[in-house]
């Protein structure tokens, strides 16, 4: 066992440690001490993680501890802490568990009365979020944008009367597809911020209505490319109080498809509780 005397704490500890996003010099000395000094890093990627360590100069044994293998490794890690270790965690960048294994790991530590004490550092979420513009009192992580488009649409539809601002992690190779279904159920002129390759060579914070930042990313190959973060900008009310739901519209639209417009919108208030002639009203004036 390692001698914790270098350690802020004697007991064996589960230390959660943020790793740099893309700049290596936004790592912490407590974070490179903690690295240095406990029994064990558990890390995402190990390969990943051992040039980080190379680098510092970080000779420490490593673990992997990734999605595939979490719940079945995470009680060898809890009794190798039991047993007197102190181990970090890490993930392949930013803070562990932001979208990151680790969660069965600490539920485990914790439940086992095993220390756990977390590292303030680098996260994509907040730092995207601090340069954007947009709105930070009130704000919501989403994680991934799902897969495929109809769950993606089912996600804009739920947070798209959310008045918070919404931050969501996308791959490259989605983005277009991602940003066409948001642009579907969103509107053109909802304010998006598309955050890429934050702290690195090729950094771009660019915010604009979304119709336009659609038409900004297809244009341009070079803002499909890398780490990505998408916020936007919470629901502002039009001083119309009674405006529908684009939800509730969106829902009365497809119907007139194979009802007539009255059954239609007489189903649609009784779905969503609403006065079938306000629908009606609103079929007329913005339907063929």
């Amino acid at each position: 066992m390692t001698d914790n005397k270098t350690l802020p704490t004697e007991i064996p500890t589960l230390y959660i440690v943020p790793t740099p996003i893309g700049n290596l010099g936004d790592i912490t000395q407590r974070a490179l001490d903690v690295l240095s000094n406990v029994d064990l890093i558990a890390a995402e990627d190990t390969r990943h993680t051992g040039k980080l360590l190379s680098h510092f100069g970080i000779q420490t044994k490593t673990f992997a501890l990734h999605d595939h293998n979490e719940q079945q490794k995470a009680q060898v890690l809890v009794e190798k802490l039991k047993a007197g270790n102190s181990i970090a965690l890490v993930s392949d960048a930013g803070t562990p568990l932001i979208s990151d294994p680790g969660y069965h790991l600490v539920t485990q530590c914790r439940q086992a009365g095993v220390k756990v004490v977390p590292l303030p550092g680098a996260c994509a979420v907040v730092t995207a979020l601090s340069a954007s513009g947009l709105p930070s009192d009130r704000f919501s992580f989403e994680g991934f944008l799902p897969a495929k488009s109809k769950g993606r649409k089912d996600k804009f539809l739920e947070i798209a009367k959310a008045e918070r601002t919404c931050i969501f992690y996308e791959s490259p190779h989605r983005i277009l597809d991602s940003l066409a279904d948001m642009l579907e159920i969103l509107g053109p002129d909802r304010e998006v911020v598309l955050a890429r390759e934050l702290t690195k060579t090729f950094e771009t914070i660019q915010g604009m209505p979304l119709g336009e930042l659609v038409e900004w990313v297809s244009s341009d190959e070079n803002q499909q490319k890398g780490e990505m973060a998408l916020l936007i900008h919470g629901y502002r009310a039009n001083n119309d109080d009674n405006a529908l739901p684009d939800e509730v519209t969106r829902t009365l639209s497809i119907m007139t498809k194979e009802l007539p417009l009255k059954k239609a919108a007489a189903l649609t208030a009784e779905i969503y509780n609403l006065k079938k002639n306000a629908l009606y009203k609103w079929g007329l004036e913005n339907l063929d």
